[in-house]
């Protein structure tokens, strides 16, 4: 199974929000096999609005951790299709064009979960369920993949 990693997750990493949440995004993303992960390029483009203008880094160093991630996961491009099926999913749903288009797009590309705090924990769409991976108990698709990257780090 295949997880896309919304916005928020990268930005709490990336140290948005204090100490604690960095530290549960940054448990939850060594977990996750990065062969496994997709983030989409429309969150890499918030990731990159948020760090300049909720933090205050400059314009290089947003760029740096943007670029950073993109060598680090799998990226997953906006196509047609799927900015037609984020307006479909957004005016069916109520759901903001943005985050309807991250999921279309990890829809689009064989994603069975997003991981995302933001979006309503348990919504399903597309083949594709949103789990937000700090509530508890956690979702049991996700402890499966989790515990997947465990045994592969075991028989390393």
């Amino acid at each position: 199974m295949r997880a896309a990693i919304d916005t928020n997750i990268l930005a709490y990493a990336e140290g948005v929000n204090g100490f604690e949440p960095r530290q549960a995004a940054l448990g939850i993303l060594r977990r996750v096999p990065t062969r496994a992960t997709v983030i989409p390029v429309q969150a890499l483009g918030e990731l990159y609005n948020v760090l300049v203008r909720k933090t205050g880094r400059s314009a290089a160093e947003a760029r740096t951790s943007v670029m950073a991630w993109a060598t680090t996961y799998p990226t997953a491009n906006t196509t047609w299709s799927a900015l037609v099926a984020a307006a479909e999913l957004a005016a069916a749903h109520r759901l903001g064009i943005w985050d309807s288009l991250i999921l279309a797009v990890a829809a689009e590309n064989g994603c069975g979960l997003l991981l995302s705090e933001d979006l309503q924990d348990g919504f399903t769409w597309g083949g594709i369920r949103v789990v937000n991976p700090f509530a508890v108990p956690r979702f049991p698709l996700l402890d499966a993949l989790l515990e997947d990257q465990a045994r592969e780090g075991q028989t390393s």
